[in-house]
């Protein structure tokens, strides 16, 4: 059974860095599609950040060259790093794993299992 875990989230002032954590069980997060969406109050989830095993990293226009994916094989946690947030990065941020057989690994792919939310509040 796949269990995803967040973690990490927080109120910090714009232009601040945050890092959530994920930890991961019951999925081959080194070698399996993981990603990062997000979900502001009254807007429909977004895809932020996704992971292919340990390869190629993409990414969402709005969070490009400020977020960064990453993988902790060892302990089995994806990471995302978030610098110089903004007040729009404020959302319900949820961890995912899993995508269909053939699907390509992406910030909007259709992953098949995710966390509960680790909520990220930026302000002004």
């Amino acid at each position: 059974q796949v269990h995803l875990l967040e973690s990490g989230g927080g109120q910090v002032q714009a232009g601040s860095p945050l890092r959530l954590s994920c930890a991961v069980s019951g999925y081959p997060s080194s070698s399996g599609c993981m990603g990062w969406s997000r979900q502001a109050q009254g807007k429909e989830r977004e895809g932020v950040a996704a992971i292919d095993g340990d390869g190629p990293a993409s990414y969402a226009d709005a969070v490009k060259g400020r977020f960064t994916i990453s993988k902790d094989t060892t302990n089995n946690i994806l990471i995302l790093q978030m610098d110089s947030l903004e007040p729009d990065d404020t959302a319900m941020y949820y961890c995912s794993a899993e995508i269909p057989r053939g699907d390509a690994c992406s910030p909007s792919a259709h992953f098949g299992y995710w966390g509960q939310g680790s909520q990220v509040t930026v302000s002004s």
